[in-house]
């Protein structure tokens, strides 16, 4: 460690993970990690797989996808994941879970789930990071209607992804 560094050797650093189905990621997912960035000092995207539904895009393809966005940023990890969020949580180190909120019915959702998880595993704590209100219209199901009727959706995603290299072929 040099002068001015603000973590001392018997700090651990701050892990956070971002879970979700990302089917597909958004500009809005995208802005609520690089956010989360300022926060913590690494942030570990999670796709959640449930293997009983079938998503516009395959688990794998997902995660390739937030590799992409994500490939000039080494504090991004990108992990997929089948069971408890917080199981996931104790498996990569994570301390908090960060959850983007758009409005009141998300806040509602989102804080039932954080009650349930503190019960569950209260060394976890959840973070709620407002949406900005350019991305409050946008989500995935979003997307996925758009993509039904074909609708253009690259302002929807991340700058340089073309849904058509990811999806279920």
């Amino acid at each position: 460690m040099q002068e001015g560094d603000i973590m001392s050797c018997n700090q651990k650093s701050r892990v956070a993970l971002f879970p979700g189905s990302f089917d597909p990621f958004t500009v809005g997912h995208e802005d609520i990690v690089r956010r989360a960035l300022n926060l913590f000092d690494r942030v570990v995207v999670a796709v959640g797989v449930n293997s009983a539904k079938r998503g516009l895009l395959e688990p794998e393809a997902r995660v390739r996808l937030i590799e992409r966005v994500f490939a000039d940023e080494p504090r991004v990890e990108v992990s997929r994941y089948e069971g408890l969020t917080v199981e996931e949580c104790h498996r990569v180190g994570a301390e908090w879970i960060v959850r983007g909120v758009r409005g009141a019915s998300d806040f509602e959702m989102e804080r039932t789930n954080a009650m349930v998880n503190g019960v569950v595993a209260p060394d976890v704590e959840t973070v709620m990071i407002c949406t900005r209100s350019e991305y409050e219209v946008v989500s995935s199901s979003v997307v996925r209607e758009l993509l039904t009727f074909g609708g253009d959706v690259a302002r929807f995603l991340p700058e340089g992804i073309n849904i058509n290299e990811y999806l279920n072929k």
